[in-house]
């Protein structure tokens, strides 16, 4: 009974080793001029505009901008999330 109790137990270790590990999130960060690129109808000054102004657009609370030191890196998900939230309805 006890070589039951301890198999018992190593597998719910395999198991929640298992889970972990199947929990990985893959994040795509793109720089400024790499947004740009990648999605030309946003230029780089309007871009950095909307950067500059994030607390006051509400660009800051949607997390789609992450720095690192002096570099600025966009989540381009994030990023078009808040986007889309700026879309206002006609009244």
């Amino acid at each position: 009974m006890i070589n039951s109790e301890k198999q018992n137990k190593l597998n719910e270790i395999r198991a929640s080793k298992i889970n972990k590990e199947s929990l990985v999130v893959a994040y795509v960060y793109l720089t400024v001029k790499q947004f740009c690129i990648e999605y030309p109808a946003f230029t780089e000054g309007g871009l950095r505009f909307q950067i500059f102004n994030e607390k006051i657009n509400g660009l800051a609370r949607s997390g789609a901008i992450v720095r690192m030191g002096r570099k600025i890196l966009i989540k381009p998900a994030l990023f078009f999330a808040w986007l889309e939230g700026q879309n206002g309805e006609p009244e």
